[in-house]
């Protein structure tokens, strides 16, 4: 994505990123290059990268190189197009549901309220990650801005935050809906709706402004290349020169109430629907209550499974490259696979869409 359109949003982040670097050389770090000179990477596209700029007795990074996937050789362009289509077809599915659930008058039940921010936050996790990686895949590489690679992560930080958010709260009024029927419609009224919403964007975008804020004032005078498809959190932590153990606390400490609280919320919720279930005595409304909540459930252990082991359990010792193939699945597979577990398979959903076909 350009640097200009997050410079308005990141201009606290920006200005003492390089009030940092103005200072860098009043520091002593364990870093010290030559006076005057600047380190230089090169990567497999086969050009020669200006790594950093000389400032007093350091060099401080001004862009990042991702490496991405390495190892794809002759499967790059099948990568590439299969990410492409996922892509594609992640927006499309992402944008119809928003599309449908504003128009359509008979989608207005607080859970396609949910689903429609849903939606949003996987359409904007879709557009900030898939483009760059894909061009590390095609080209074996991409480089980003330092203040770029900055604003990725927090517009990817501000959508999965987001999303485990509005997952929880929708576990909750699923088990409103099934375990207290009769008084459904006055507690999940319009305006308790429209406060869970506010709730959950303002938490979704200051809780990780913290740990953010903490990660930018670092300076970065390190090798500038992560081993990563994206910019993500603590690969970029590894490029720092400072002293990182704050802002690593401190990502773990702001991302245990918008993952792991969520996780528990909705754990104890679907534990309550299928105790409900259980006395159901139609086999057929059991068989297709269970076979709901199995698809909602799969995304959930997904999506929560893979980020609490990357952002609230990490571990330094964790393979890369199994870190990558667990980033594919909430950066890219659950975005797609949301929309279709979630909304295109109700019923509500379908008639809507061939109301608006016929």
């Amino acid at each position: 994505m350009d640097d200009w359109a997050f410079k308005a949003v990141l201009a606290p982040i920006i200005q003492i990123q390089r009030l940092n670097m103005m200072l860098g050389g009043k520091r002593q770090h364990h870093f010290e290059p030559k006076p005057g000179s600047a380190r230089l990477c090169t990567s497999n596209l086969g050009e020669t990268h200006q790594e950093a700029i000389p400032m007093n007795n350091h060099s401080m990074i001004t862009e990042i190189f991702l490496l991405g996937f390495q190892d794809l050789h002759n499967f790059k362009i099948l990568v590439f197009f299969v990410i492409l289509l996922i892509h594609i077809l992640t927006i499309y599915e992402n944008a119809l549901v928003i599309a449908l659930v504003t128009i359509s008058h008979d989608l207005q039940s607080p859970m396609f309220y949910f689903l429609r921010q849903l939606s949003l936050s996987d359409l904007l996790q879709s557009m900030v990650i898939v483009p760059i990686m894909l061009r590390t895949v095609i080209n074996e590489g991409a480089k980003i801005s330092l203040i770029g690679c900055i604003a990725q992560l927090y517009f990817f930080a501000i959508s999965e935050a987001l999303q485990c958010l509005l997952l929880s709260v929708m576990s909750y009024d699923r088990y409103l809906a099934i375990c207290n029927p009769l008084r459904y419609s006055l507690l999940m009224n319009q305006k308790f709706c429209f406060q869970l919403f506010v709730m959950s964007w303002l938490l979704a975008i200051g809780v990780p402004f913290v740990a953010l804020i903490s990660a930018a004032t670092r300076e970065f005078c390190n090798q500038n290349t992560i081993n990563h498809f994206f910019c993500d959190y603590f690969p970029l932590l590894e490029l720092s020169c400072s002293d990182t153990f704050l802002p690593w606390i401190l990502a773990i400490t702001v991302s245990t109430p918008v993952v792991l609280f969520p996780f528990i919320l909705i754990m104890v919720s679907y534990i309550c629907i299928a105790q409900a279930i259980l006395k159901i005595t139609s086999n057929i409304g059991r068989q297709k209550a269970f076979s709901t909540c199995s698809s909602h459930l799969a995304v959930v252990s997904i999506l929560y499974g893979t980020l609490i082991s990357i952002y609230v359990v990490p571990t330094r010792n964790q393979s890369q490259t199994v870190k990558k193939l667990l980033s594919l699945l909430y950066t890219v597979v659950t975005p797609f696979i949301n929309p279709l577990i979630y909304s295109l398979k109700s019923a509500d959903m379908k008639k809507a869409i061939k109301t608006i076909i016929l």
